[in-house]
């Protein structure tokens, strides 16, 4: 077989995986800015038991602001900055996300205070019952 008729041959398949591999590998976790779609619940018995702590579950990033189980007492906004999509942490000592890739900062409901990021990260509504966090968006 000439190799003109073998990559005729592969010209099809080729495309299709290379478009394939090509979806996964996108740099956001969710929507063009990251957000994804959440509803999933948290055990606060063993989970976020101190104040500063911090829990990623389903491309959301949840921290413990404060001792009580009230929802105030806690955020969730989307962990991939909107900016490129690395995964952010919470900086307890600034009270902050930080994304580590490029240095963008945001506030604890998702606000933008330092770029290069331009836009919000999308935060999530939190609810408990008993001890239990439901995380929602």
């Amino acid at each position: 077989m000439q190799r003109r008729e073998f990559l005729g041959t592969l010209t099809g398949p080729v495309v299709a995986a290379c478009a394939v591999c090509m979806g996964a590998c996108s740099k956001s976790a969710g929507g063009s800015n990251g957000a994804v779609n959440a509803n999933f619940t948290v055990d606060l018995t063993s989970n976020l038991l101190a104040v500063g702590s911090s829990l990623v579950q389903n491309g959301v990033i949840i921290v413990r602001l404060a001792a009580t189980n009230v929802p105030a007492s806690f955020t969730a906004v989307q962990v991939a900055c909107t900016h490129e999509g690395s995964f952010i942490n919470y900086n307890a000592s600034a009270n902050n996300f930080v994304c580590p890739n490029h240095g963008s900062t945001f506030t604890t409901t998702g606000s933008v205070t330092l770029g290069p990021a331009a836009s919000s990260l999308k935060q999530y509504n939190v609810a408990i019952s008993g001890s239990t966090m439901t995380v929602t968006g």
